[in-house]
């Protein structure tokens, strides 16, 4: 990796440890609480790319595995990635590859409609279809009711998926660091 990849790999790490920052709001019923965190899954896929964004994402999901306090509310470690939100902890690399690989692969054509579309794929569908089922699983719950504690969180999500594409679209007008695929040139 040259010395630029890794300053983006860094920064979108920080990114997501300063979007944990916000205070820790928990919902009743649901295990998993509301966190900013999301928002900076979406600004690493689509902002830096498939590869960077993950990579940065996992610095992050590694951060929260070895104890530091980066998630909100000052938590982290093992026991939170194997307790009832660690799948969607462990979502959130993949659903930064996802955004990512999409905004790669619209490039050429990228403008706000198709970044909502990538964010809410990368950013919110693919941490659901992840994190439900293994918070069903954590915290024994069927996963029709861990289905319909989620529902809560949709409303957050979209605020946020908006947020992020409005920030890509606007880096990728102004300073894209997403080169064009040679294939796609």
């Amino acid at each position: 990796m040259r010395t630029k990849d890794l300053a983006h790999v860094a920064l979108f790490a920080a990114i997501m440890v300063v979007l944990g920052l916000f205070p820790l709001i928990e919902l009743p019923l649901v295990p998993a609480p509301v966190t900013a965190q999301t928002l900076g899954v979406m600004l690493a896929g689509s902002i830096v790319g498939a590869r960077r964004g993950s990579l940065a994402i996992l610095v992050f999901v590694v951060m929260v595995a070895v104890g530091l306090p980066v998630l909100p509310g000052g938590r982290g470690g093992l026991g939170v990635i194997l307790g009832p939100t660690g799948g969607f902890i462990l979502a959130y690399p993949v659903g930064a590859l996802v955004v990512g690989l999409l905004t790669e692969r619209l490039w050429r054509r990228y403008n706000l409609g198709w970044a909502l579309l990538c964010n809410a794929v990368g950013g919110a569908l693919v941490i659901y279809l992840i994190g439900i089922p293994y918070m069903a699983v954590a915290a024994g719950l069927p996963l029709d009711k861990a289905v319909l504690g989620s529902v809560v969180f949709l409303p957050g999500d979209l605020v946020k998926t908006v947020i992020g594409s409005l920030a890509a679209v606007a880096v990728r007008k102004s300073y894209p660091m997403i080169e064009v695929p040679r294939d796609r040139a």
